[in-house]
């Protein structure tokens, strides 16, 4: 964990068994065939702890595509694009658009969190590039009892490798299986 801060920058995400966080085309239809009730109070927990969320351009233009009110009126919402992208039509919270390193606007982050949690909610690259940087403590991994075959990957990781520390594992009554894994550090 980075030094100075008490929050900690996590990846917290769903994956079928094969590593997958979306079908051939982009659809989460696989996942959102599980009740969500089963995972609602481990949701719930996990973001009371977030003060930050951080997300690419296509995991923003889902979650507004899911309509609605914005989905993180408590966190400060950064997206991440290079291009324009529509504000959701029913806005609470601070959203905030940014392109550029995730390494320069992580302080950013950790600043906006004010000691809370930073979640990288998406996507793979996104969460990728956090980890290359060296800047993700932690992944919290629902692995689905689903075989994809292809999609959009897990984490295309470049650069960083090692073993990761599991703890905190629990079965679901689906056959999912959540787990915190902790990133090596150098």
């Amino acid at each position: 964990m980075v030094t100075g801060r008490s929050g900690k920058t996590q990846y917290y995400v769903a994956a079928s068994v094969d590593g997958y966080i979306a079908d051939r085309e982009g659809g989460l239809e696989w996942l959102l065939q599980f009740a969500f009730e089963e995972f609602q109070d481990e949701y719930d927990a996990f973001l009371a702890e977030v003060g930050v969320v951080v997300m690419g351009s296509a995991t923003y233009e889902f979650v507004l595509a899911e309509g609605g009110p914005w989905a993180y009126p408590e966190q400060v919402s950064w997206v991440l694009s290079s291009r324009p992208l529509p504000l959701p039509e029913q806005q609470e919270g601070e959203l905030r658009f940014a392109r550029g390193d995730v390494a320069e606007l992580h302080a950013q982050w950790v600043e906006a969190a004010d000691g809370r949690n930073i979640w990288i909610v998406g996507g793979g690259d996104v969460a990728a590039q956090v980890a290359d940087a060296g800047l993700l403590d932690e992944i919290v991994l629902t692995t689905m009892p689903v075989v994809l075959g292809a999609g959009t990957p897990l984490l295309p990781i470049a650069a960083t490798s090692g073993v990761l520390i599991a703890s905190g594992t629990h079965v679901h009554p689906s056959g999912a299986i959540s787990t915190r894994y902790a990133l090596p550090r150098p």
